[in-house]
């Protein structure tokens, strides 16, 4: 099965692959740029606060790191990396989001129906509906900036490089443990997260377009604040109200959010067993 791919040319300026010594320089240096720029713009966003300082920083180190290493070894730009914008990868948007926005309603949904879970008042958001719409330009350029960052150049070039499930599976477990350091973190947290990034990795394999993994990405991350629940973590509080499990942390995921619980773990894996039959790679 040949993987799409966004990438303009796999290969260099001379017409010839990379490599060894060459995939570990340019992924080596998309690794330290974007480490250089995602803590430069930590420290200068720090006063923000944490989700600010984090999605901005993220987004910012995943487009320099992108925009440098595709320019310098194959002469492209953003849009060559599974970017550019067309009905299709609007159409890919799309998709990613409702179905992002569809696997919320299910793990928060169905407790909700049968009173395994209840609304309840949380401390008064001023401004709510600026703070919503903040929130969620935050959230789509935290969502794509991971996305970039993940499964953007470096990622890219090992699929054309080497085995792609190997490569979706390493990335996964990088994409995994890089939210290790989040507030609340959990094991099973972890886990689902690299679940999450088997399942966004995949989507680009699919598609050859970042859109789609973008979309559920930004779906997700956007409808669980709703809810007034944890995302990843992070407490966001732009509904005015919380969500009170009267089951366990298996279930419910703690104070990590639902991402932590077993509920996202099914969802996940139901994702992935639909996105199998979705994408261009008809040859799958």
């Amino acid at each position: 099965m040949s993987a799409p791919t966004g990438m303009a040319n796999p290969d260099d300026a001379t017409g010839h692959k990379p490599n060894v010594v060459g995939l570990v320089l340019r992924i080596g240096l998309f690794a330290l740029l974007g480490w250089l720029t995602l803590l430069a713009l930590a420290i200068l966003l720090s006063p923000l606060g944490v989700l600010v300082a984090s999605t901005v920083s993220t987004f910012g180190a995943a487009a320099v790191a992108n925009a440098v290493t595709v320019r310098i070894f194959e002469r492209g730009t953003l849009a060559d990396l599974g970017l550019g914008w067309s009905p299709q990868a609007g159409r890919d948007f799309l998709i990613g989001t409702g179905s992002g926005i569809a696997a919320v309603a299910l793990i928060l949904g169905v407790p909700l129906l049968f009173r395994a879970a209840q609304f309840e008042p949380a401390p008064t958001v001023e401004h709510p509906w600026a703070g919503f719409v903040f929130v969620s330009v935050i959230l789509l350029l935290g969502a794509a900036g991971e996305e970039m960052l993940f499964h953007g150049y470096a990622f890219q070039l090992l699929l054309r490089s080497t085995s792609p499930y190997a490569t979706i599976l390493t990335v996964s477990v990088l994409f995994g443990l890089a939210h290790w350091s989040n507030q609340n973190a959990s094991v099973g947290g972890v886990m689902n997260t690299v679940l999450w990034g088997v399942l966004l990795g995949w989507a680009y394999y699919r598609t050859g377009s970042l859109w789609l993994p973008i979309g559920l990405h930004f779906g997700w991350n956007f409808t669980l604040p709703l809810f007034g629940e944890n995302l990843s973590g992070f407490t966001m509080g732009v509904t005015g109200h919380t969500l009170h499990w009267s089951i366990g942390d298996f279930w419910s995921g703690g104070a990590y959010g639902p991402e932590g619980g077993i509920l996202t773990t099914l969802v996940v894996i139901a994702l992935f067993l639909a996105l199998l039959r979705y994408g261009r790679n008809e040859g799958a």
